[in-house]
């Protein structure tokens, strides 16, 4: 489901934003391509609504309808939909249907973003004398992955630790270096560091971002129940369904 996002787009449009939001949603437009390219879409759909239909109310109305249905989904509480005219929410889910965005199918594909956490770096509690882990570190954190390559890159070619290339593996898929990324996920499934079953899953992620569901799924069937995270295993399996 995208109905959240679909929420935070329009705040975003509609400057309801705080500047941290407000930042924080610019820099990941600039650093998520799928995000970006939603985003874009979104956009393009209120274009043609506006087109057709100038009226506020209309649009308040169809945003608080998606507001329901999203708490219902996330929540599993009963909704309150508002009153809605028939036409208007007929010209939204045409035009909807026209960019690809169904906004009311819970039987979709799940979502590359909907199960993209990676998480945080921390080299610089065991080492805080090379400078380019630190500032991978950091740019990883910050989650500029575009920065963060080429530092790991540097470091990688004296100390090459499980740990570090999964960050570094991490930074490519975040910045659809998917092939390159999967050399490093693959090299660490071979393994018996910490990192095996988190290159499992993050090359299961790699196949959900190109949309190769097949791929994905069969891969998830081979991660271990004792995965830390096997709970999101299970979850992106059942969403595969």
């Amino acid at each position: 489901m995208n109905e959240e996002r679909y929420l935070l787009f329009d705040q975003y449009l509609q400057g309801e934003m705080t500047v941290e939001e407000r930042s924080n949603f610019e820099k990941q437009i600039s650093e998520d391509q799928d995000f970006a390219s939603e985003f874009s879409t979104f956009k393009e759909v209120l274009r043609q609504l506006k087109t057709k239909f100038g009226h506020e109310q209309e649009r308040e109305a169809f945003i608080e309808n998606l507001s329901a249905i999203s708490d219902k989904h996330f929540n599993k509480e009963k909704p309150k939909v508002v009153f809605m005219r028939p036409w208007y929410f007929a010209a939204a889910a045409s035009v909807a249907i026209l960019f690809g965005l169904l906004f009311f199918d819970y039987n979709q594909n799940p979502s590359f973003n909907d199960f993209n956490q990676p998480g945080q770096a921390h080299f610089t509690e065991r080492s805080n004398t090379n400078v380019n882990l630190i500032q991978a570190e950091k740019a990883f954190n910050d989650k500029k992955f575009k920065e963060a390559v080429p530092f790991f890159e540097s470091v990688l070619k004296n100390n090459k630790t499980a740990e570090i290339q999964y960050y570094y593996g991490v930074s490519l898929l975040q910045t659809i270096e998917y092939k390159k990324a999967e050399v490093v996920f693959n090299e660490l499934k071979s393994g018996n560091s910490v990192y095996k079953e988190k290159a499992l899953w993050n090359l299961a992620l790699l196949k959900l971002k190109q949309k190769d569901y097949k791929g994905c799924k069969q891969i998830l069937q081979t991660i271990s129940q004792e995965y830390e995270d096997y709970d999101e295993v299970q979850e992106l399996l059942h969403a595969l369904e």
